[in-house]
């Protein structure tokens, strides 16, 4: 009996952003928020090092959000001879229902529900988007990656929640469901071995940071990051209001 065939699938999240400008009265709407520069120079960081590593990257594919398509076309801006970019809008974000519709006593606690679990198909991202409905889109896109034989080494930038989505499936040898306690640092790249069926799948690497990569002194999640950049962006808007004539 031979192994099975498997073909690399470079999985990243997109790099850094700020949903909370101090100076802004209102959240940045998440579909539209771009990477800041720190953001682009982690992605940057991730092509060189993919390409000094003589990975030849032939098929990219982004969710199509701007973060997203800012990570991808700066990876591939290493490459010799790049691919063009596919926008797979499946593979968008778990969508955040409004913070301020959430009520206090759960604001805080809903930032970190999907690293603590226990999480099923009715569980919410920030009081939006059911975990359930986040699987019925972004898994037949996986299959239909599987499925294309266009391609040996796939970019696929994409985001926090669907990257755990993704990874869940990959490492339960294809089981529908959202494991808690993924971390996805900005730009960071997981590397998975994609086989012919899902219990084929093999997994290589996971949350390799390319800017630090051993985070030798990171202790905290993004979610956990998201949630004290939300309360320091709503503690300057409450004193803001009390200078304010």
């Amino acid at each position: 009996m031979t192994s099975p065939p498997r073909r690399r699938v470079i999985l990243m999240r997109h790099g850094a952003v700020q949903y909370f400008d101090p100076a802004a009265a209102a959240p940045l709407a998440a579909h539209g928020v771009p990477l800041t520069a720190e953001g682009l120079a982690q992605a940057r960081t991730a092509g060189l090092a993919l390409a000094a590593a003589g990975v030849h990257i032939d098929l990219a594919i982004a969710s199509g959000l701007p973060r997203t398509l800012q990570t991808a076309e700066a990876v591939l801006g290493a490459q010799v001879a790049p691919p063009a970019l596919e926008t797979w809008p499946e593979l968008e974000e778990a969508r955040g229902g409004r913070l301020r519709d959430l009520p206090a006593d759960a604001l805080l606690d809903a930032f970190t529900a999907l690293q603590r679990g226990p999480l099923t198909d009715d569980t919410r991202f920030l009081g939006g988007e059911r975990l359930g409905d986040l699987l019925d889109r972004v898994l037949p896109a996986w299959e239909r990656l599987r499925a294309r034989q266009d391609w040996q080494v796939a970019l696929v930038v994409a985001h926090g929640v669907v990257n755990a989505a993704l990874l869940s499936h990959v490492v339960s040898g294809g089981q529908r469901m959202v494991l808690p306690g993924w971390q996805q640092e900005p730009a960071c790249l997981n590397l998975i071995d994609l086989g012919p069926a899902p219990g084929d799948d093999v997994l290589r690497a996971c949350n390799l940071a390319p800017t630090d990569w051993l985070q030798r002194d990171t202790r905290t999640t993004t979610m956990e990051r998201l949630r004290d950049d939300f309360l320091g962006w709503s503690a300057a808007r409450q004193k803001l209001h009390r200078v304010t004539p």
